[in-house]
Protein backbone atom coordinates (compact mmCIF):
# COMPACT_ATOMS: atom_id res chain seq x y z
CA UNK A 1 0.00 0.00 0.00
CA UNK A 2 3.11 2.18 1.02
CA UNK A 3 4.38 1.63 -2.68
CA UNK A 4 1.13 2.78 -3.86
CA UNK A 5 1.11 6.27 -2.24
CA UNK A 6 4.34 6.87 -3.13
CA UNK A 7 4.11 6.14 -6.51
CA UNK A 8 0.92 8.28 -6.95
CA UNK A 9 2.68 11.22 -5.13
CA UNK A 10 5.97 10.94 -6.82
CA UNK A 11 4.05 11.26 -10.31
CA UNK A 12 3.05 14.72 -9.08
CA UNK A 13 5.87 15.68 -6.55
CA UNK A 14 9.21 13.81 -5.45
CA UNK A 15 9.50 16.49 -2.29
CA UNK A 16 5.86 15.68 -1.76
CA UNK A 17 6.13 12.24 -1.56
CA UNK A 18 9.28 12.20 0.48
CA UNK A 19 7.26 14.57 2.97
CA UNK A 20 3.66 12.28 3.04
CA UNK A 21 5.88 8.74 3.85
CA UNK A 22 8.18 10.72 6.10
CA UNK A 23 4.65 11.55 8.12
CA UNK A 24 3.28 7.66 7.84
CA UNK A 25 3.64 5.62 10.84
CA UNK A 26 5.42 2.39 9.30
CA UNK A 27 7.43 4.40 7.15
CA UNK A 28 9.05 7.53 8.64
CA UNK A 29 11.68 9.02 7.62
CA UNK A 30 13.41 5.63 7.27
CA UNK A 31 12.00 5.21 3.87
CA UNK A 32 11.40 8.41 3.15
CA UNK A 33 15.20 9.11 3.13
CA UNK A 34 16.59 6.32 1.09
CA UNK A 35 13.35 7.04 -1.22
CA UNK A 36 14.85 10.60 -1.99
CA UNK A 37 17.89 9.86 -2.53
CA UNK A 38 16.88 7.37 -5.34
CA UNK A 39 14.88 10.08 -6.90
CA UNK A 40 17.74 12.38 -7.30
CA UNK A 41 16.56 14.89 -4.56
CA UNK A 42 19.76 16.32 -3.38
CA UNK A 43 20.70 14.60 0.41
CA UNK A 44 20.43 18.22 2.77
CA UNK A 45 17.00 18.98 0.83
CA UNK A 46 15.71 15.09 1.35
CA UNK A 47 16.73 15.66 4.56
CA UNK A 48 15.08 18.39 5.78
CA UNK A 49 12.00 17.27 3.82
CA UNK A 50 11.89 14.07 5.45
CA UNK A 51 12.39 15.49 9.00
CA UNK A 52 9.19 18.03 8.74
CA UNK A 53 6.76 15.27 7.34
CA UNK A 54 7.96 12.99 10.58
CA UNK A 55 7.71 15.79 12.69
CA UNK A 56 4.12 16.69 11.44
CA UNK A 57 2.02 14.29 13.49
CA UNK A 58 4.54 14.49 16.76
CA UNK A 59 2.81 17.15 18.50
CA UNK A 60 -0.94 15.98 17.76
CA UNK A 61 0.65 12.45 19.04
CA UNK A 62 1.90 13.82 22.19
CA UNK A 63 -1.41 15.82 22.56
CA UNK A 64 -4.24 13.82 21.38
CA UNK A 65 -3.00 10.24 21.88
CA UNK A 66 -4.26 9.70 25.84
CA UNK A 67 -7.55 11.35 25.27
CA UNK A 68 -8.54 9.58 21.68
CA UNK A 69 -7.36 6.20 22.73
CA UNK A 70 -9.39 6.07 25.74
CA UNK A 71 -12.46 7.46 24.35
CA UNK A 72 -12.10 4.56 21.32
CA UNK A 73 -11.27 1.53 24.43
CA UNK A 74 -14.83 1.93 24.63
CA UNK A 75 -15.49 0.43 21.54
CA UNK A 76 -14.37 -3.30 22.12
CA UNK A 77 -12.02 -3.78 18.62
CA UNK A 78 -10.55 -0.36 19.35
CA UNK A 79 -9.66 -1.56 22.93
CA UNK A 80 -8.23 -4.83 22.19
CA UNK A 81 -5.63 -2.50 19.41
CA UNK A 82 -4.82 -0.08 22.23
CA UNK A 83 -4.30 -2.99 24.73
CA UNK A 84 -1.91 -4.62 22.26
CA UNK A 85 -0.22 -1.19 20.73
CA UNK A 86 0.86 -0.47 24.35
CA UNK A 87 2.15 -3.83 25.00
CA UNK A 88 3.83 -4.03 22.23
CA UNK A 89 5.57 -0.21 23.21
CA UNK A 90 6.02 -1.12 26.52
CA UNK A 91 7.97 -4.30 25.83
CA UNK A 92 10.19 -2.29 23.37
CA UNK A 93 10.72 0.64 25.18
CA UNK A 94 12.87 -0.28 28.40
CA UNK A 95 15.28 2.52 27.30
CA UNK A 96 12.58 4.93 27.77
CA UNK A 97 10.85 3.83 31.13
CA UNK A 98 15.02 3.66 32.80
CA UNK A 99 16.14 6.99 31.35
CA UNK A 100 13.24 8.81 30.66
CA UNK A 101 12.80 11.82 27.97
CA UNK A 102 17.06 10.88 27.16
CA UNK A 103 15.95 7.48 26.95
CA UNK A 104 13.09 8.50 24.62
CA UNK A 105 15.37 10.54 22.60
CA UNK A 106 18.07 7.08 22.27
CA UNK A 107 14.92 5.65 21.31
CA UNK A 108 13.48 7.28 18.91
CA UNK A 109 17.50 7.97 16.97
CA UNK A 110 17.56 4.69 16.43
CA UNK A 111 16.88 3.68 12.67
CA UNK A 112 15.18 0.69 13.03
CA UNK A 113 11.64 -0.34 12.36
CA UNK A 114 9.11 0.83 15.55
CA UNK A 115 11.57 2.96 17.41
CA UNK A 116 10.37 6.10 15.75
CA UNK A 117 8.34 9.48 16.22
CA UNK A 118 5.17 7.77 16.33
CA UNK A 119 6.35 4.95 18.97
CA UNK A 120 8.00 7.03 20.45
CA UNK A 121 5.17 9.81 21.12
CA UNK A 122 3.33 6.62 22.23
CA UNK A 123 5.67 5.45 24.69
CA UNK A 124 5.95 9.17 25.91
CA UNK A 125 2.48 8.92 26.39
CA UNK A 126 2.56 5.76 28.06
CA UNK A 127 5.62 6.49 30.56
CA UNK A 128 3.72 9.92 31.16
CA UNK A 129 6.96 12.55 30.12
CA UNK A 130 5.55 15.90 29.78
CA UNK A 131 5.41 17.38 26.25
CA UNK A 132 8.20 19.91 27.51
CA UNK A 133 10.86 17.04 27.53
CA UNK A 134 8.86 14.43 25.26
CA UNK A 135 8.47 17.07 22.09
CA UNK A 136 12.73 17.95 21.87
CA UNK A 137 13.72 14.70 23.05
CA UNK A 138 11.24 13.26 20.19
CA UNK A 139 12.56 16.07 17.74
CA UNK A 140 16.61 15.41 18.84
CA UNK A 141 15.69 11.57 18.20
CA UNK A 142 14.30 11.97 14.56
CA UNK A 143 17.26 14.62 13.45
CA UNK A 144 19.54 11.82 14.74
CA UNK A 145 18.03 8.69 12.75
CA UNK A 146 17.55 11.20 9.89
CA UNK A 147 21.31 12.01 9.51
CA UNK A 148 22.10 8.00 10.36
CA UNK A 149 20.10 7.08 7.43
CA UNK A 150 20.77 10.13 5.07
CA UNK A 151 24.61 8.98 5.75
CA UNK A 152 23.63 5.21 5.10
CA UNK A 153 21.64 6.27 2.29
CA UNK A 154 24.54 7.94 0.60
CA UNK A 155 26.93 5.11 1.22
CA UNK A 156 24.68 2.39 0.07
CA UNK A 157 24.08 4.36 -3.68
CA UNK A 158 28.09 4.44 -3.57
CA UNK A 159 28.56 0.91 -3.19
CA UNK A 160 25.84 0.42 -5.45
CA UNK A 161 27.82 2.61 -8.00
CA UNK A 162 25.27 5.42 -8.61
Amino acid sequence: MIDIIADMLASSSKELAVFVLAAMPVSELRGAIPMGIAFGIPPVKTFLVAFAGNMLPVIPLLFLFHPISERLRKIPVFSRFFDWLENRTRKKSDLIERFEAIGLMLFVAVPLPMTGAWTGCIAATLFRIHFRYAFPAVTAGVAIAGIVITLLSLAGKGLLGR
